[in-house]
């Protein structure tokens, strides 16, 4: 049916078939492009892959560490000494 305005209103067309398509033609040669798969990994991914390799936390040490930290006698001078080592060492790279 088509409708073309408010006065023009026309009745039932007829139906068409399928477009068919046209059957193979001639083999095509295929190329062969040779090249190589690439995978990039964000530094999200790779953050997340180094925290799962981490070993699992020792709940013992854990509780040790918080029972000093509320009596106040974790942090000592040769603590904080090879902490900052670390975190220096770190940054330089």
């Amino acid at each position: 049916m088509q409708i073309q305005g408010p006065a023009h209103l026309h009745g039932a067309q007829p139906i068409q078939g399928p477009h068919r398509a046209e059957g193979p033609s001639a083999a095509k040669a295929t190329e062969f492009v040779q090249g190589a798969d690439q995978l990039d990994i964000s530094s999200e991914a790779n953050m997340i892959s180094r925290v799962h390799e981490m070993p699992d936390v020792r709940a013992e040490r854990v509780g040790q560490i918080k029972q000093q930290i509320a009596e106040g006698t974790y942090e000592t001078a040769e603590k904080l000494d090879v902490a900052l080592g670390r975190l220096l060492d770190e940054l330089a790279g």
